[in-house]
């Protein structure tokens, strides 16, 4: 809780809370003159002001991560599908903030609607319009938090790869839901958190629940077997492939953000087709 507060006081200090200090400084180096009494108590208002918003902001993290570490132990992972978004002409350090309409279901909780208004940083966009992210479900109390790392995993953002030994294979589950679902609620069952290399060999029981996941899920994305060339029969005259798909809406904000990186489009232009792109969602 310390470290936290010391934290959040520098932040303070650093978004202009240094105003106080210098006040109370300036007054005492000058000799306390009568002249600069005002200094002093403009720098002890701004000070204490400066205090009380670092510990609110220190108590607000101490009470999320409290509720994160809750819903970690006993809450449900589920999956959120995202029926609409709509932007709220809010932004946060230039990043503008969103509202989701959310459909939430998952093992021992009854299907629900929710809202959530989040931050839509480029990180996370490509998870936004997939459309589906993982979250945490109290089912005592229908509260939930979205979880972003799970999320990064489930929508194929993280490779998502299993090595068997025994079958000397490595599986690739990218992007597969239903899967990386199903496996994230055995780890998280059992204690195990998100890491990028997780290491099940001392595990047996965990291990041997994953590996039946991964087999299974592997056997479904199997190709089917390839068809003689005959079978296969040449188009008919007239008919056409079909057009290119469009591109998806992803690709469509991330070549924004490229445009706008590389000084094609203005701030401006970026912001009115950006708005477009999430009113057509």
């Amino acid at each position: 809780m310390v470290w936290r507060y010391v934290k959040a006081q520098l932040m303070v200090l650093l978004c202009g809370g240094l105003v106080g200090p210098i006040f109370l400084a300036v007054y005492f180096a000058t000799g306390q003159s009568e002249l600069m009494k005002w200094m002093f108590w403009t720098g002890l208002l701004v000070t204490a002001v400066d205090v009380l918003v670092a510990l609110g902001i220190a108590g607000y993290g101490a009470q999320a991560q409290v509720r994160t570490e809750q819903l970690e132990a006993h809450g449900v992972l589920a999956l959120a599908q995202i029926t609409g978004m709509a932007e709220t002409n809010t932004r946060i350090n230039e990043r503008p903030v969103v509202k989701l309409n959310l459909r939430i279901s998952g093992p021992g909780i009854n299907t629900f609607d929710a809202e959530d208004r989040v931050i839509a940083d480029v990180t996370r966009l490509a998870m936004l319009t997939s459309r589906r992210l993982a979250v945490l479900v109290d089912p005592a109390t229908g509260q939930f938090q979205i979880d972003w790392e799970r999320s990064a995993l489930i929508t194929g953002q993280m490779p998502a790869t299993f090595t068997i030994d025994a079958d000397n294979k490595t599986y690739d589950l990218s992007g597969q839901v239903e899967p990386l679902m199903e496996i994230l609620r055995i780890m998280k069952d059992n204690g195990i958190g998100m890491n990028r290399m997780i290491d099940l060999r001392n595990n047996p029981a965990v291990r041997a629940q994953v590996q039946d996941a991964v087999r299974r899920a592997a056997a479904h994305q199997a190709p089917p077997a390839a068809q003689p060339a005959a079978a296969y029969p040449a188009p008919p005259v007239g008919v056409y492939p079909p057009p290119v798909p469009e591109p998806s809406t992803a690709q469509r904000l991330q070549e924004l953000e490229t445009l706008r990186a590389t000084g094609a489009i203005s701030d401006d232009e970026y912001t009115a087709k950006r708005q477009q792109i999430i009113a057509e969602l």
